[in-house]
């Protein structure tokens, strides 16, 4: 069985982690896989956005422990450079808006690669836990920088202490995530919200998740430096010429990523 399924359609790419008995946990070969797909996602023409999800009842346990107990393992120190790491790091820099579609369980570094999506959503009954305090770690995948950027220090102190389960509402309340949905419109509603994306202007987007990316390592001088150049990139476009136009005509705007 495959651990990663991925299709496109409606110009996204649908990547689904499939280890369902594993609850989603990664092992090295998901883990390879899926940093594959998010490369082929970012080269595709026909793909403008992306949308993950976990197959089964959970969206990721974390790290298949398994594999971190098995002495011919690959070991902690390739599991996060090699494994994790890059994930965090291809999502972020993938020049696509990309969807984490929480339906379930977002354990350890499960909820950590699902909050650095673009635009989070979950199912009204997913979990979100920084599982690793029960097992004398640290959070890893990027946890530690963006859990208090999005709901504060006092919050992420304590939920990646304590390791307590916040459900989804909860996490919307603390902005942890965009929106959660009851369970049986869930899947509906944040495809809906990736195929939005793929008919927006991308490139536009891509420019607005590069200024986010950069806003948390600039003063605010830096910053406005970094939007002008940024938005002088994003006024050369077609789809800016298209944007104004079917402004001006009063008419649906048609984008095409350029």
């Amino acid at each position: 069985m495959e651990s990663i399924l991925f299709e496109v359609s409606d110009q996204v790419g649908w990547i689904t982690l499939n280890r369902p008995e594993k609850f989603n946990a990664f092992n090295r070969p998901m883990a390879l896989r899926l940093q594959e797909v998010l490369e082929e996602c970012n080269t595709r023409n026909d793909v403008r956005a992306v949308h993950i999800t976990g197959a089964g009842k959970a969206f990721c346990a974390g790290q298949d422990l398994q594999e971190v107990l098995d002495p011919d393992g690959p070991g902690m120190n390739r599991i996060l450079s090699e494994h994790y790491n890059p994930i965090v790091l291809l999502i972020r820099r993938i020049e696509k808006p990309v969807v984490a579609a929480v339906n379930g369980v977002a354990a350890g570094a499960g909820a950590n690669l699902a909050i650095c999506a673009d635009i989070t959503v979950a199912a009204e009954s997913a979990k979100f836990i920084q599982a690793f305090s029960k097992i004398g770690l640290i959070p890893d995948s990027g946890g530690t920088f963006y859990l208090p950027r999005l709901i504060g220090w006092q919050k992420a102190s304590a939920l990646m202490m304590l390791g307590d389960a916040v459900g989804a509402a909860e996490a919307e309340r603390l902005g942890m995530i965009y929106q959660y949905y009851p369970d049986d419109v869930f899947l509906i509603k944040s495809r809906e919200i990736a195929i939005r994306l793929a008919n927006m202007p991308t490139r536009a987007l891509f420019y607005t998740k590069k200024a986010l990316n950069w806003s948390a390592l600039h003063t605010l001088d830096e910053q406005l430096m970094n939007e002008d150049k940024l938005q002088q990139r994003a006024a050369s476009t077609a789809d800016f010429k298209e944007g104004v136009q079917a402004f001006v005509e009063k008419r649906n705007p048609n984008f095409k990523g350029e």
